[in-house]
Parts: C-alpha cells; sequence; structure tokens
C-alpha cells in the first residue's frame, strides 16, 4: 500500500493528472463542436501540460530547478524533460497558425511565472489575475488550439464554448485557492484574500449558472451535452459548498482536477446513448 501511494503521490505531484484533466477538454471540443481532433495536438497539450506545469511549480527559481539536490524532485524533472521531448516530437506535426497560437499560450504562462513588472514578482502575483490567467490559457488551449489544427472557422459556437470552458475552469480553481491562502503571499491578493471565504465559493455557485446555460447560445447543440452539462452544473454546485479552508490533501489535487475528465466519460456515454 506504501509502494501504490508513493505511486499516486507522484502521479499528482509531477502533474500528470493536470495533463489528463487537459487531454480530457480537448476532446470534449472534439464531442461539443463536431469535429476530429488532432492526435498530434491532444497529446502535445498531454505532455506539454506535464512539462509546463512543473516548471511553474518548481522552476520558478530556474537555479534550484536545474541543480536539483532532492531524489524525488530529480525524478520530476527527469519526467518532465522526457515529457518535453515527447511535446516537441508532436509539435512537429502541427501546423504554423498552431504554433503561433502555442506561442501565445506558453508566453502568457511565462508571463505567470517569471517577473514581469518592477513591483510585481509576476502576473500572478499581480492584482489577483492568477486564476484568470491561467483559465484564460487552459480554454485557448483546449478550445482555440484545437480549432486551429482542424483549420475550423471561428463561429459563434466556437466562441461560446471558449467562454464556456473559461467559466469552467474559473470555477475548478476556487478550491485551490481557498486550499491555499494560508500559504499565499498577502500581495498576491487572491479571491479568497480580497473578499473572504464564503464570497469567493458564493461567486464560483453563480458561475456555474453561465457555465450550463451558456450552451442554449450554440446554433447546435445536442440533447447528450445538455444533459452532460446539467450534472455538471449540479457537481460544480455541490463543489462551491463542500469546499473549505482545511481540506484532504487529495481534495483539490485529485477530485476536483478529475471533473474534467468525468465531463469527458460523460460526455461520451450520453451522446453515444441518448
Amino acid at each position: 500500500m506504501k509502494a501504490i501511494k508513493r505511486i499516486f503521490d507522484f502521479y499528482l505531484d509531477a502533474s500528470i493528472h493536470i495533463a489528463f484533466g487537459v487531454y480530457a477538454l480537448v476532446h470534449i471540443t472534439d464531442i461539443t463542436l463536431g469535429f476530429e481532433v488532432d492526435r498530434h495536438l491532444a497529446w502535445f497539450l498531454f505532455f506539454g501540460s506535464v512539462a509546463c506545469y512543473n516548471f511553474v511549480k518548481y522552476g520558478v527559481e530556474a537555479k534550484k530547478y536545474i541543480l536539483v539536490a532532492n531524489r524525488y524532485h530529480k525524478n520530476i524533472q527527469l519526467v518532465s524533460i522526457i515529457a518535453l521531448l515527447i511535446a516537441l516530437y508532436q509539435g512537429w506535426f502541427l501546423s504554423l497558425e498552431v504554433w503561433f497560437g502555442v506561442v501565445g499560450l506558453v508566453g502568457l504562462t511565462g508571463l505567470y511565472a517569471l517577473p514581469l513588472l518592477p513591483h510585481a514578482k509576476n502576473l500572478r502575483s499581480w492584482g489577483g489575475l492568477k486564476i484568470f490567467i491561467v483559465a484564460l490559457v487552459w480554454a485557448g488551449a483546449t478550445v482555440i488550439l484545437p480549432m486551429l489544427a482542424a483549420e475550423e472557422p471561428m463561429t459563434k459556437d466556437v466562441w461560446v464554448e471558449t467562454v464556456q470552458r473559461f467559466v469552467f475552469v474559473l470555477i475548478l480553481l476556487i478550491p485551490f485557492e481557498i486550499r491555499d491562502l494560508a500559504f499565499d503571499a498577502p500581495d498576491l491578493r487572491t479571491l479568497p484574500q480580497r473578499y473572504g471565504i464564503a464570497n469567493t465559493k458564493i461567486f464560483g455557485s453563480f458561475l456555474s449558472v453561465p457555465f450550463f446555460f451558456l450552451i442554449f447560445l450554440k446554433n447546435s447543440v445536442s440533447s447528450g451535452e445538455a444533459i452532460a452539462a446539467g450534472i455538471v452544473f449540479l457537481i460544480l454546485g455541490s463543489l462551491m459548498f463542500i469546499t473549505g479552508r482545511r481540506q484532504n490533501r487529495y481534495f483539490a489535487s485529485f477530485w476536483v482536477e478529475a471533473i474534467s475528465i468525468f465531463w469527458w466519460f460523460l460526455l461520451l456515454l450520453t451522446t453515444t446513448y441518448i
């Protein structure tokens, strides 16, 4: 059991679970917008997410990230390097238009982690922009990039899907904001720091409403998609209710991150059998 727990913890700490969440959201776009996802892009985003998230988590201080003394973090570093190499291989097959989008999102991710302004260490320390930046990157990576790869037009449905995805990720980030309240520096000015835990949870609950009803602004929406979105809407609302400052170790890092994977499997079921 201890060995299984160590493997599971490494799976979480090395950002593999997060990468599966990104991979799931890419395939959700495939189902809801009705086109075939470029498999090279899907795997590029999976392995790229492992490398990028580990850099954001562990590589803010580059010297410490390169000269790692701890064996556990050396293993994470090795996984990150392998993931980056595989991502670059998959990226070889992507079009120039997709790469322009990737460069923009990577640049935004880099600004999130690296120094930008004289009076702010990075964008995430600039006036509470942290979760909005992350949500924007996820929405761009999992909706806009697949559309560019498929050479599909940016229709009204695509923009609705992008806004819905932005809202979805924003809601998922709230439990992390509340969990990290005890550790975040005051100058981050996160939502719980500025408005309190209760108001932040209310904000997240209200966000779950447009998440659901946005799908009805699309020109085309299937009954299976509506049912799946309704179930996820209930899960997101319940998530705000049960989220607390004191959380189980795996509450946010596993269960919250797993909601996007659950949504994907739910869509596969509802769109196949309904």
